[in-house]
């Protein structure tokens, strides 16, 4: 079957953008450089360029072009932000333990959020984060592994699963679930919290252009954490 035009139009750009060859906010080809460079109609590139602005990879403006977006979540409600720069600008430390790193079969829950075959593995990483000295957050994160092979050599002590996903997978659309729960006792312990403490729980499901990177399960204790100004992640 012979690829659409404007398939290869999309994946030229982009290429491009997760290359680094264009970067957050560049200017991309018009219409009709796309069309003269791909031999095709200008409506086929103008479908390319609106359909990588729906997913939110790219920003058009009128009478100005069409640049790169840049990388964060289209939800309303929350910016995704990497929690050891929020914790930075407030005045305090960030600095996070590496609970677990490993490879592990696929639910099939996890085969259907991550858009993987029921055979596959995936990766796990288990990160709790601090503010100064207190546990403000545990990171339970499931990433595609054929899309970030080289996920379980990184240090999470050293840079975190976000810093590292936005840069071998750039973000290109995110979903999120937000509710109060009671964590398990496991997540207590490690939280420093009774296990009556309502926590806020945050799953995120992210995109890259070549498909679903993530889901990370994102819990903190209820008293400590807040959504808002304050704070995005």
């Amino acid at each position: 079957m012979t690829t659409p035009k404007f398939t290869i139009i999309k994946q030229h750009i982009c290429d491009m953008i997760e290359s680094g060859l264009w970067c957050e906010h560049s200017k991309v080809p018009s219409e009709n450089e796309l069309a003269e460079q791909f031999t095709v109609s200008r409506m086929t590139a103008r479908r390319a360029l609106q359909e990588l602005t729906e997913q939110g990879l790219l920003v058009r403006s009128q009478g100005a072009g069409t640049f790169v977006a840049t990388f964060k979540s289209q939800s309303s409600l929350l910016e995704i932000k990497n929690i050891a720069d929020e914790i930075q600008v407030r005045g305090h430390k960030h600095h996070a333990q590496q609970k677990q790193l490993k490879a592990v079969p696929v639910s099939e829950e996890m085969a259907i959020l991550l858009a993987v075959k029921p055979d596959e593995t995936v990766f796990y990483s288990e990160v709790l984060h601090f503010e100064d000295d207190q546990p403000i957050q545990l990171e339970q994160r499931f990433v595609n592994a054929r899309l970030v092979p080289d996920y379980l050599l990184q240090d999470f002590t050293v840079i975190t699963p976000h810093e590292y996903l936005s840069v071998e997978a750039p973000l290109t659309e995110a979903t999120h679930e937000v509710e109060a729960v009671l964590a398990d006792q496991k997540t207590c312990a490690l939280l420093a919290i009774e296990q009556t403490q309502p926590c806020l729980q945050v799953k995120r499901r992210t995109w890259s252009s070549q498909g679903v990177v993530s889901l990370a399960i994102l819990t903190s204790p209820g008293h400590k954490y807040r959504l808002g100004s304050h704070l995005t992640f």
